[in-house]
């Protein structure tokens, strides 16, 4: 009887061994376990499709600037030109680049070309949801808008003089305060 367990415990004690070693082995030769995290890193300017739209030429820089942003590249030998360039290397995943540039004869707006620019924000995604469900929802907010209309007008009717911007009566007015106006 003795021997039998001590040969139990050789056969326990080997297997586990074994399995240690195995987890060990495989623990190593993984990749994608999440960890070192590694953060995206973005850099520059995010112009999109909408920005560029609203681009006009004839527009002065101060315009340019208030549409697109202060540009990441200003080139001191070549001011007629600036340069917005965006990049983006996500912790796992391939980098995205995008670049754009406007030029300027004087503090006028000629021309922009680029990369085609995306019609989101980077923090959007990019499932916008299927054409039916859209279509479904339109047809809703108008039957939403039609009874919502109707009901308006059996609470008022068709000959009710409805008041716009009608005036308010004056607030009696605290000694010492000069405005009845209350803040916004």
């Amino acid at each position: 009887m003795v021997t039998t367990v001590k040969s139990f415990f050789r056969t326990w004690r080997s297997s586990l061994a074994i399995g240690f070693l195995a987890i060990s082995l495989s623990a190593c030769g993984g990749t994608k376990w999440g960890f070192p995290y590694r953060a995206d890193v973005q850099q520059g300017n995010w112009i999109t499709a909408e920005q560029v739209a609203r681009l006009e030429q004839g527009m002065t820089r101060e315009q340019v600037r208030f549409v697109l942003g202060t540009p990441i590249l200003q080139d001191i030998f070549r001011t007629n030109r600036w340069d917005y360039v965006f990049y983006n290397q996500p912790g796992y995943g391939e980098p995205e680049e995008r670049q754009f540039t406007v030029w300027f004869e004087g503090d006028v707006l000629v021309r922009w070309e680029g990369d085609k620019q995306p019609n989101r924000q980077p923090f959007q995604s990019n499932d916008t949801g299927s054409v039916d469900e859209t279509e479904a929802r339109a047809a809703e907010r108008e039957d939403d808008t039609a009874t919502e209309n109707i009901s308006r007008e059996e609470q008022v009717g068709p000959d009710t003089d409805i008041g716009i911007n009608v005036e308010q009566p004056q607030r009696p007015q605290i000694p010492g305060q000069t405005n009845t106006e209350p803040l916004r």
